[in-house]
């Protein structure tokens, strides 16, 4: 004869638990390590947009004849057919983390006014 077996299957509500608290567990460890990379990268591209103004200002200096303490503006080196920079800095060169890059003389590095973005 046979038996009839009635045994529902499925997860309980324990281990249920078990997992969401793994899953959060996991955010957790991940979720700051996933913050500071992208903070490092962010700094990282800022660093290298300012290393690309500085040739430009350098460059810049050099055609125009300038001395090291001579004024410099961010127009000056973008913008005309003879451009230092390719891009115009007010629409393609920015600062991944939401600055702006400023210049005030040849001899200076450029800043940009987002905290701890310097050449």
């Amino acid at each position: 004869m046979k038996t009839i077996q009635n045994r529902k299957s499925g997860f309980t509500l324990v281990e249920i638990m078990i997992v969401v608290a793994i899953i959060g567990l996991l955010a957790a460890i991940a979720i700051p390590n996933f913050v500071k990379a992208r903070t490092t990268a962010q700094t990282n591209a800022c660093i290298a947009n300012l290393k690309q103004v500085q040739g430009a200002v350098e460059q810049w200096a050099l055609e125009q004849k300038k001395a090291p303490t001579s004024s410099v503006a961010l127009t000056d080196i973008s913008g005309s057919a003879s451009a230092f920079i390719k891009q115009a800095i007010n629409t393609e060169l920015k600062c991944p983390a939401g600055g702006t890059y400023a210049v005030t003389t040849v001899a200076a590095n450029p800043t940009c006014n987002v905290s701890g973005h310097t050449l």
